[in-house]
């Protein structure tokens, strides 16, 4: 008995030294095999590929500042002409995605935030536009938002998590000595983040994000910090967007109080009355931006997956449809200082984003920018195609239909193989949107995806989005198991020949699905994925952490932990026999690293076949362009080895 358990320790032993570990650059590659030349440069012009997001008008109106690439990094740029030349304001080696404007002619510059590594310590900065030098605002230790200004442009307000480490308090800095920042509440409990300042600067709309489900919103007395709720804290709603009106009487914020989603709503602040204004629309309001004279208010839906965008006039509270807008995303608005123009970003699943004026009056629509491609011709790009399936379950009508995009690719010669997509969250959504690798995927591997939206992702209404918390946290990945039903009916598709892929919650997914539908996947990649529920929540950063316990469920309760013990991946890893490929960041503040080290470690002890690729210089994904080349290039490696080959 001695003697056989020192061989199987041997053997373990033997297995895990196997592994084969070089370094290139920050990238820590163990057991992928060199990159052919030949599938590096093609998928090079897939890489080469941009772009560009809004962040601002400049206060006199005859310029935009927006996020892009270049380099290795987005940075900011500002744009001075329709289709006119992208001047790159900031040059960091870590990527800065926001910036706003100071609206007052005192002070020539604006705010925005960097992070180092991917942490998500995100710094404030102030980059002065007449020396064109950034300062940092902020402690360099702490988790910062970008601030909000106030109307006059003199003070800004911003969330930090300076005081403990891990409340979000609301600080507000004058313009005078904006590093002396002011404590104006430390109410701790969720994430608290300032939304609009009301016209008079004395108060502020406040928001208080607690999970997916419960979010408060609320009206603070800057100088007596006196702190109103809008709404009963005690219920679970959720309350967001908030923007003043013209004489600070109302406001106009999102929330799904009264029905399955998320409604436009105006709050009298002196009869606490909330009526709701779009009613009529059966889907979520998902952004809102408001004009310099709070007359018009442009608010975006999601219906089902593509989003809409509405101009409400905010005397009459009436709503008109924007019809001539590309189908597709749009990720960012901003309007215009002085006239009736709202800059915005849209993205479609053929074109990356770009910046686009709208004018309100004529209905006219001028692009700004227009990114690169690497040359390639997008409209061989696959636009999926909207499906559902039936999953095991029936609602009071019905087998419960869950939908999915699918991509399929325009030449198949016989039964195609498919990679099922699973998008992250958990309360996060799959749209429509532009990806490169996607359509490298499909258009030069010949693959087939399908990207679904299992129970709990957003866009369906709150019922749909619970439907995957604490114990229900398997239903989701039956899920797949339906999903696979359908592939098998589908005769196109070669259900012998099934991957699956997905990053954060979608990386747990993948390996959930792996363990208990093993013997129908080829293969599987997990990007920066949950592999045990106990350790994600004890490890992952101590901001977050309630946050993710309100979705999974607490692992101090005996109960639940134990639970939660029983559904995670790396406590059943012998059940995995298919390949796996992991990727992680080694500065992952959402996932920390040891989930990916912990599985790895659990699949090579098994004896089953594991790539791993960690990234120094990363976090909750890849943010540089090198690493995410070097990514891509590896798992199209591994799909053409586990899932085409033999």
């Amino acid at each position: 008995m001695k003697l056989s358990l020192f061989l199987t320790s041997t053997l373990l032993l033997a297995t895990v030294a196997v592994a084969q570990q070089r370094e290139q650059g920050n990238l820590v590659i163990e057991n992928i095999p060199e990159i052919p030349d030949s599938l590096a440069d093609r998928q090079q012009q897939y890489q080469n590929v941009r772009a560009a997001s809004v962040a601002d008008w400049h206060p006199d109106g005859e310029q935009l500042l927006i996020s892009t690439r270049f380099g290795e990094t987005t940075q900011l740029h500002r744009v001075r002409q329709p289709m006119g030349m992208r001047q790159q304001l900031t040059f960091f080696d870590e990527p800065v995605g926001d910036g706003s404007y100071c609206p007052s002619a005192d002070h020539s510059g604006f705010l925005f935030t960097k992070d180092e590594g991917g942490n998500e310590f995100a710094q404030l900065f102030w980059y002065d536009s007449e020396t064109g030098r950034p300062r940092m605002l902020s402690d360099g230790e702490s988790r910062n938002s970008n601030g909000t200004w106030s109307n006059r442009g003199n003070q800004f307000a911003f969330s930090s998590t300076r005081r403990t480490g891990k409340d979000f308090d609301i600080y507000v800095s004058s313009m005078e000595s904006p590093q002396k920042a002011r404590l104006v509440l430390d109410q701790g409990q969720g994430i608290w983040y300032p939304a609009d300042w009301s016209p008079d600067d004395r108060k502020i709309i406040l928001g208080q994000y607690q999970s997916a489900a419960k979010a408060n919103m609320y009206v603070m007395d800057v100088a007596q910090k006196l702190v109103t709720p809008i709404n009963d804290t005690s219920a679970t709603a959720y309350f967001g967007g908030g923007r003043w009106n013209a004489d600070g009487s109302g406001l106009f914020v999102i929330t799904n109080q009264e029905g399955e989603f998320r409604t436009l709503t105006y709050y009298d602040v002196g009869t606490q009355e909330l009526t709701p204004l779009t009613s009529d629309i059966p889907w979520d309001v998902e952004n809102i931006a408001i004009n310099a004279d709070r007359s018009q208010l442009a608010f975006v839906t999601n219906e089902n997956g593509i989003n809409q965008l509405y101009v409400l006039n905010t005397e009459r509270r009436s709503y008109e449809k924007v019809d001539n807008l590309p189908m597709g995303q749009i990720y960012s608005m901003v309007f215009h200082p002085k006239d009736d123009r709202l800059a915005l970003s849209i993205g479609t699943a053929q074109s990356p984003g770009d910046a686009y004026v709208l004018d309100l009056d004529s209905n006219d629509l001028v692009r700004w920018t227009n990114s690169e491609v690497g040359g390639l011709n997008t409209e061989t790009f696959v636009q999926p195609e909207l499906i559902t399936f039936s999953s095991y379950d029936s609602t009071v009508q019905k087998t419960r239909q869950i939908p999915a995009f699918y991509f399929r690719p325009a030449d198949a010669d016989g039964p195609t193989p498919v990679v099922l997509y699973i998008h992250g969250g958990p309360e996060g959504q799959y749209v429509p949107y532009f990806s490169s690798f996607i359509n490298y995927l499909v258009n030069e591997m010949g693959l087939a995806v399908v990207a679904p939206n299992v129970r709990g992702s957003a866009g369906y209404g709150k019922s749909y989005l619970q439907l995957d918390n604490g114990f229900q946290r398997k239903e989701s990945v039956k899920d797949i198991g339906a999903l696979l039903d359908w592939v098998d009916q589908q005769p196109e598709l070669d259900s012998e020949r099934v991957a699956v892929y997905g990053g954060s919650y979608g990386g747990y997914m993948v390996l959930a699905s792996m363990v208990d539908y093993n013997d129908r996947l080829r293969c599987g990649v997990d990007v920066v994925g949950i592999s045990n529920f106990v350790t994600f929540l004890e490890n992952t950063e101590e901001y977050r952490r309630d946050l993710r316990r309100a979705e999974y469920g607490d692992e101090r309760d005996p109960e639940m932990r134990a639970f939660l013990e029983k559904i995670s991946p790396n406590n059943h890893a012998e059940k995995i026999k298919s390949p796996l490929f992991v990727i992680q960041g080694a500065n992952d503040p959402r996932v920390p690293a040891s989930e990916s080290e912990q599985m790895v470690e659990e699949i090579r002890g098994t004896g089953s076949e594991v790539w791993y690729l960690l990234a120094k210089d990363e976090g909750h994904g890849f943010r540089k362009k090198g690493n995410r080349d070097y990514q891509y290039n590896a798992i199209a490696l591994f799909f053409q080895e586990y899932l085409l080959g033999d």
